[in-house]
């Protein structure tokens, strides 16, 4: 899948290593992780309701869409958290389902 964001400035900001759905990924410093996950990526997440691809709604944090799971289990707002060194995040509705089964 092709990713959604296609970075055309802040080039050359220090890269921010972070893995997504068990793949290892860069982003840039002062990335959100919207930002950093729509950069390499074409959706978000995944619709835990419908299985549909999302790729956030408001972008300013008042709306629930842009919430996505860290490899650890907990929810954080994709929108307005930063990106930081070693993060790690599943976004494949597959993959979390078979991470509550281990």
């Amino acid at each position: 899948m092709n990713p959604l964001l296609r970075r055309r400035y802040r080039l050359d900001e220090t890269l921010v290593p972070f893995t997504l759905n068990g793949t290892a990924q860069t982003g840039r410093r002062g990335d959100t992780v919207l930002t950093a996950i729509l950069s390499v990526s074409g959706r978000l997440r995944q619709s835990e309701f419908t299985g549909e691809n999302r790729a956030g709604f408001c972008l300013i944090g008042a709306c629930q869409d842009c919430y996505v799971m860290t490899a650890q289990g907990s929810r954080v707002r994709a929108c307005s958290t930063a990106l930081l060194t070693g993060m790690a995040f599943i976004t494949d509705l597959g993959a979390v389902s078979e991470t509550a089964h281990d």
